[in-house]
């Protein structure tokens, strides 16, 4: 137990600091300083490299060493092909396992932000745990471990692109809104199709961010 508590932990250390971007798109990782870095030995940071490996956020080059993945155009393309697929269907088929009290609470939530109110969570926080809801309400065990994986270039992606502008957060929050009113009326082919404009927007947004400052490949 000690020792799948120990790779356990290194791999969480390791996995935060790529999504954060402390560990940068296309740079190299030192083994040895990721061992004194997350305070592990070689046996749980290697554990560690090889399940980040898996799920596509570094690799391993012979003789070059680790490398932090890079996240193109190209993937984020794919990332938003698989949600648009993913969500919509979500919540068509299984929105209404979700208790209409939550969609009421997100209402509240979301109207008095819009008039001016703080959120009771982060507006990261907010958007996370929205999308993430639909996905817990299929249990669907290949969903879940599909949308863990878009999750974290996600996050990776809100780093990289920059802070989104107050317009894009209330845009996003009308967005969250519409698909709530269209779940509390147990309108579920109108939340569906709610769900596939908002990802439209959410893309466009994204790419819209990225272009600005950086250079990026396809």
């Amino acid at each position: 137990m000690q020792k799948e508590s120990l790779k356990q932990q290194a791999y969480n250390a390791i996995k935060a600091k790529i999504l954060n971007c402390e560990y940068a798109p296309n740079t190299f990782i030192n083994e040895e300083l990721l061992r004194e870095e997350v305070s592990a030995s070689r046996t749980p940071v290697r554990d560690a490299i090889s399940r980040l490996e898996q799920e596509g956020l570094v690799k391993i080059l012979p003789k070059k060493g680790i490398m932090v993945s890079d996240l193109s155009l190209s993937q984020i393309n794919m990332i938003y092909e698989t949600r648009m697929m993913l969500e919509p269907y979500a919540i068509l088929h299984y929105g209404n396992r979700i208790e209409q009290d939550v969609y009421m609470k997100y209402y509240q939530d979301y109207q008095a932000y819009l008039k001016g109110a703080d959120l009771p969570y982060s507006y990261d926080d907010m958007d996370d745990l929205f999308h993430q809801m639909f996905i817990d309400a299929t249990s669907n065990v290949y969903f879940l471990k599909t949308y863990e994986l878009i999750n974290s270039q996600i996050k990776r992606m809100r780093i990289m692109s920059g802070e989104c502008s107050e317009k894009r957060r209330k845009e996003t929050i009308q967005e969250h809104l519409k698909i709530t009113k269209c779940a509390l009326k147990q309108d579920w082919d109108g939340a569906s199709e709610a769900m596939k404009e908002h990802l439209h927007f959410s893309k466009n947004a994204i790419f819209e961010l990225l272009f600005k400052g950086n250079d990026w490949s396809l």
